[in-house]
């Protein structure tokens, strides 16, 4: 345990360190200047020595009094944690409100009493403990969040450019995980199976949820492909989590889409989520409302799929509901959306990103995909 004294007495300084000896301090520094402390810190820092602990200091100093070298431990991202007690003659109580101010969390006055002294130590100390090791767990947490960010981010499927389709999305946690996911995978040759979906929440327990999800999404498309098969796939895989006696059922929503590039056709499910819409050159917009229940709110689920059919270059738009939280509440969500979609049916994913996404804090997370259908292959060359 280290302890550094400043005191521009010398019998000051002597009558500390023996107070602190016979208590069984053994690490002790002592300076009798504000700038020598300095200097002594990062000495000792460059040296690689035990970090200090506390430091006791004197209010009444020349050249740097204790409450101008308290502040500017303050400012110093090394030495604003290390805690200060002042020790002063002084009985002006604006004087010690100064310094607490400052930044000292205590202080003693002359002449030492060694039983307040060494108390005031002890709390200061335990106090700091209590501190760091609130910074290691915190620290800690963030690295795990951070973690778990980039793996959340790992499992989202990376842009699609086909022949005959386009697919890309923007994505934003309203905190460090989310509970939006998207995901799409091929079929077959022509049909690609596309799913937004929202876990109820935000933070650490609805991304670990979306997580369960993602885990299982490519092998229940690729395999069932049906919109009804894989909503009513996915709500029995939800039900799994649910425990008998257990407050909380996460449940999701989610709009699942089957596109069929040569029949030019597109199935769907909407399973309580904010309706999609597919925009045609003409400038027709249609709803993706029809489906079902929100997933795993139940245990079983009807589900009405959707099927709608394309001719020209077509655009389907989804969303999460972190979108609707910028439209007017006093306007109907439906018909508002339904207006930004056709403003928006040429924009690009810039685009809806400079409107949607940039801006004040978001409370909600926010999620957005574009799908392209482009009938004459001009969407891209197939990989």
């Amino acid at each position: 345990m280290s302890i550094m004294i400043i005191d521009d007495n010398p019998t000051n300084l002597i009558i500390i360190k023996e107070i602190l000896k016979k208590a069984g301090y053994r690490k002790l520094m002592a300076a009798s200047s504000a700038k020598a402390m300095f200097e002594l810190l990062e000495t000792s820092e460059g040296k690689g020595e035990e970090p200090v602990h506390l430091i006791l200091l004197d209010i009444m100093m020349p050249d740097m009094d204790g409450i101008e070298a308290c502040r500017k431990l303050q400012l110093s991202e090394k030495h604003r944690n290390i805690p200060v007690i002042m020790v002063t003659a002084l009985g002006d109580s604006n004087k010690l409100a100064e310094a607490l101010d400052a930044g000292a969390i205590d202080y003693v006055t002359k002449p030492i009493n060694r039983v307040e002294l060494l108390a005031r130590i002890r709390v200061a100390l335990r106090l700091k403990y209590e501190k760091d090791w609130h910074k290691e767990r915190d620290d800690h947490m963030r690295n795990e969040l951070e973690l778990a960010k980039q793996v959340q981010h790992g499992v989202l499927t990376p842009a699609l450019l086909e022949r005959n389709i386009k697919i890309d999305a923007i994505y934003q946690p309203s905190q460090e995980l989310a509970g939006d996911l998207y995901a799409w995978y091929p079929v077959d040759e022509d049909r690609y199976g596309i799913i937004l979906l929202d876990v109820m929440g935000h933070g650490i327990s609805s991304s670990l949820v979306s997580m369960f999800i993602a885990s299982m999404l490519r092998d229940i498309i690729t395999t069932l492909a049906k919109p009804e098969k894989v909503i009513q796939e996915l709500n029995r895989r939800m039900n799994l989590l649910y425990v008998p006696g257990h407050f909380v059922q996460y449940y999701f929503t989610a709009i699942y889409i089957l596109v069929d590039t040569n029949r030019k056709t597109i199935e769907y499910v909407n399973a309580g989520h904010p309706a999609g819409f597919l925009l045609s050159p003409d400038g027709q917009c249609r709803s993706l409302s029809q489906g079902s229940s929100a997933v795993g709110f139940f245990e079983t689920i009807e589900v009405t799929p959707g099927l709608m059919e394309y001719t020209d270059r077509a655009k389907i738009l989804l969303y999460t509901d972190g979108i609707l939280e910028q439209l007017d509440p006093e306007e109907d969500q439906i018909e508002a959306m339904s207006r930004l979609a056709v403003q928006h049916a040429d924009s690009s994913l810039e685009q809806i990103r400079e409107r949607f996404f940039t801006g004040q804090e978001k409370q909600d997370d926010m999620c957005f995909v574009m799908i392209d259908l482009t009938p004459d292959g001009s969407a891209g060359n197939k990989q």
